[in-house]
């Protein structure tokens, strides 16, 4: 690989790359001089490669729409901070597709994951989450609300959406945690992708016999009634793309976003006092915790000067999301976290073509949890302190390995 880079910033110190947050809420220390610096290089741990980090806000999203990098995992120089098995660089979906196989692939899934349908979802999303907090609120505390309410509630819901049944969802969150989380091996991620495959394939071959209520069996006829062409294989990047996307993200932000509330409570009261800041919270939330900062990957299809440093064709690259989302330029006083900004500018989403599919989704449940939690149990409050809580650190994405808490 070709390290281009020179005089500041080639290399940020001795460690590896990814660094630790100084707390959940705030950049690696080592952001600060890589943010002066825009584009720096690191090197990565396990693979040990040496690749671009991009930390500008504007420089990240003009990156995101630029043609000359690509999504694809098949490269040599794809930026996986871990050691990848090679399921991920062929076993993937439409967010590692560049071009017009993006384009046609995403446009499939989207038939059947519109706004107007995630919201036809609402009714039954909080039924859902009233069941999680009626079990939750049947149970002695100290209670641990990742496991038993922040995990539960997406896992619910994407199932149901897929038609997959209750005894399964264990399964899902399991090999979620495998695949995403920070502490997985190589054999257990690569075992995750050989059992989760293995069970969509079954799952799809139901939904053809026998087609229920579902967004999977919905796909299938909305396909047949467009006149698109599909296959399988499109139909098993949907589903394995929604049940790995789909909860581990939601659930991390879910308890994140908790967590954030109640360690500021001024912000709480804002939103206990007047409801209707649900919303602007959601993307307040999304941008504070930035649970996706190490999760956009690029690499360059040819030579090209971002930020003033020249990227060699081949070169990894990484969008540092977190950092993008503290640019005071964009955000002010962007330490602060104020439910009131309320910024959709932020990068929390994505950016460019490969902005989430699933962000209306996101966006519904996480107003339905923080609309009807504090409302029903008022006295929550951590069962620890909150820098005491261990964290996902060096995963795919951040969150919490736990929070317990008490009322």
């Amino acid at each position: 690989m070709t390290t281009s880079a020179t005089g500041p910033g080639a290399a940020t110190g001795a460690k590896t790359f990814p660094y630790q947050r100084r707390c959940p809420f705030s950049p690696p220390a080592e952001y600060r001089e890589m943010t002066e610096q825009d584009v720096s290089q690191v090197t990565l741990t396990g693979s040990g490669l040496r690749i671009w980090t991009v930390t500008g806000y504007h420089t990240i999203r003009r990156l995101l729409t630029d043609p000359r990098v690509s999504a694809s995992r098949k490269h040599a120089n794809f930026p996986f901070y871990f050691v990848a098995p090679p399921e991920y660089r062929t076993e993937t979906s439409f967010i590692g597709y560049d071009g017009a196989e993006h384009t046609t692939t995403r446009r499939k899934a989207a038939l059947t994951f519109t706004n107007r349908q995630v919201q036809r979802l609402r009714p039954r999303i909080e039924q859902i989450v009233d069941e999680h907090l009626d079990l939750m609120l049947g149970m002695q505390p100290p209670v641990d609300m990742h496991r038993v309410f922040s995990l539960a509630v997406p896992m619910t819901v994407i199932c149901e959406l897929l038609g997959i049944p209750q005894d399964k969802h264990d399964f899902f969150i399991k090999h979620g945690t495998a695949l995403l989380g920070g502490h997985s091996s190589t054999e257990e991620r690569q075992a995750a992708i050989v059992e989760v495959n293995a069970y969509v394939d079954e799952l799809i071959q139901l939904k053809k016999r026998e087609p229920g209520d579902d967004l999977l069996s919905r796909a299938m006829a909305d396909y047949a009634a467009s006149g698109e062409e599909y296959t399988d294989r499109d139909l098993f990047n949907m589903v394995r793309l929604l049940m790995n996307g789909g909860h581990e993200t939601t659930a991390s932000q879910i308890s994140l976003g908790t967590a954030c509330l109640l360690e500021n409570p001024d912000q709480l009261h804002l939103l206990l006092d007047d409801p209707s800041l649900v919303k602007p919270a959601v993307e307040e939330l999304v941008r504070f915790a930035t649970i996706g900062d190490t999760a956009v990957p690029r690499v360059a299809l040819e030579d090209i000067e971002i930020g003033g440093r020249l990227i060699r064709r081949g070169d990894g690259i990484l969008c540092l999301g977190l950092a993008a989302n503290r640019d005071p330029e964009t955000f002010p006083e962007p330490e602060k976290l104020d439910i009131t900004r309320g910024s959709r500018k932020h990068l929390g989403f994505g950016h460019g073509v490969h902005h989430c599919i699933g962000a209306d989704l996101a966006r519904l449940e996480l107003e339905i949890v923080w609309s009807k939690l504090f409302r029903r149990i008022p006295t929550l409050r951590l069962a620890k302190p909150f820098l005491e809580i261990p964290r996902k650190e060096g995963a795919v994405i951040y969150g919490l390995w736990e929070l317990p808490v008490t009322w």
